[in-house]
């Protein structure tokens, strides 16, 4: 009785002895499996990032290279080593090169002084770029230019090339300039571009030379080709035989408007390292162009420059209803426009 008893305990024992589900050791060896998939990325993760670190050592070795001796902290950020798609800087590869834009008004000195500019030996000024209707359509064209010609791969019969140590050129308020004006400026900002400005005090005789120059456009009085700059006195004389007629109804607040949109120029670009200079002040004080060059880092030389005033002398002279103009002008803000502003 008592063995049966056994015998029956040990086959309920057998019967009911766990078995181990092969769905938990399944689950075992995923685990571990992805365990080790973690461990091992990892370790390859490590080895690719201690083989980059040469690569990025050896750019900040090239950078080093080429830093020059004497740049102040403030200037480093205005301070550049363009490498150029096109072609090879060569020996000039460490020469610093300084980025800046002339902005200013049509007729208000700019072709002038960009001749100036560009008599340096070291100084590329580009002309007016985005004259180009296309090259100013959006801002992603506008700083695709403008990659281009701080890259130095834009040329013109300005560009020093490989061993320029200022590039730039000049740019027209109404060119895209002041509808595009946050974001340009933030790329000023961005790649340390220098603004110069460049205006007129006496808008009046600006306004005398827009019209001038407008009416040759279609006149082309010079043996039929328009010239917006002259190089002979003779083609001066020619083109300053014509003379505007100004609407006096309009004038004053034509004037107030060109004020409120160079003020706008200068508040939406107040953030830029800039300098801004008048056409009148360089013409009458040679120090301002010495300003200039030193506002750039280029070495102090004597500027000239081929192109001839257009309008000369006294702007009675330069208008054909004067007396409207003198009566509107007399008595107000403007009046010191009628007089002499500088000497030729």
């Amino acid at each position: 009785m008592v063995d049966d008893l056994c015998f029956i305990t040990k086959d309920t024992l057998i019967i009911k002895t766990p078995k181990k589900s092969p769905l938990v050791l399944r689950m075992v060896v995923l685990v571990f499996a992805m365990v080790c998939g973690v461990y091992i990325c990892s370790i390859c993760l490590k080895q690719i990032s201690i083989r980059a670190k040469p690569k990025i050592v050896d750019l900040q070795l090239v950078h080093r290279r080429c830093q020059p001796a004497g740049i102040e902290q403030w200037e480093i950020p205005y301070v550049h080593f363009p490498t150029p798609k096109t072609y090879d800087r060569s020996e000039c590869e460490c020469n610093p090169v300084r980025f800046f834009a002339i902005l200013s008004m049509q007729r208000s000195g700019s072709g002038w002084f960009e001749t100036l500019l560009n008599s340096h030996i070291n100084v590329s000024s580009n002309g007016e770029i985005f004259s180009v209707k296309e090259r100013r359509d959006n801002i992603s064209a506008i700083e695709k230019t403008l990659d281009k010609v701080y890259n130095l791969d834009w040329f013109s019969s300005a560009s020093k090339n490989e061993c320029t140590s200022a590039v730039g050129f000049k740019w027209m308020l109404n060119q895209g300039l002041l509808e595009h004006h946050e974001e340009i400026g933030k790329y000023f900002n961005r790649r340390g571009v220098s603004a110069i400005f460049l205006f007129r005090r006496n808008l009046l005789r600006r306004m005398i030379s827009v019209l001038a120059n407008t009416y040759d456009r279609d006149a082309k009085l010079l043996n039929g080709t328009h010239k917006s700059h002259v190089h002979s006195a003779h083609e001066a004389e020619i083109l300053a035989e014509f003379k505007p007629t100004i609407n006096a109804t309009l004038l004053i607040p034509n004037l107030k408007g060109e004020e409120n949109t160079t003020a706008r120029a200068l508040e939406y670009f107040k953030s830029t390292r800039r300098i801004v200079l008048y056409y009148e002040d360089l013409i009458n004080n040679s120090t301002k162009l010495a300003d200039v060059l030193e506002f750039l880092s280029v070495p102090q030389q004597d500027l000239k420059s081929r192109q001839v005033k257009i309008h000369k002398g006294s702007l009675s002279e330069q208008v054909n209803n004067w007396d409207d103009i003198h009566s509107t002008l007399k008595g107000t803000q403007y009046e010191s426009y009628l007089q002499a502003d500088y000497h030729m």
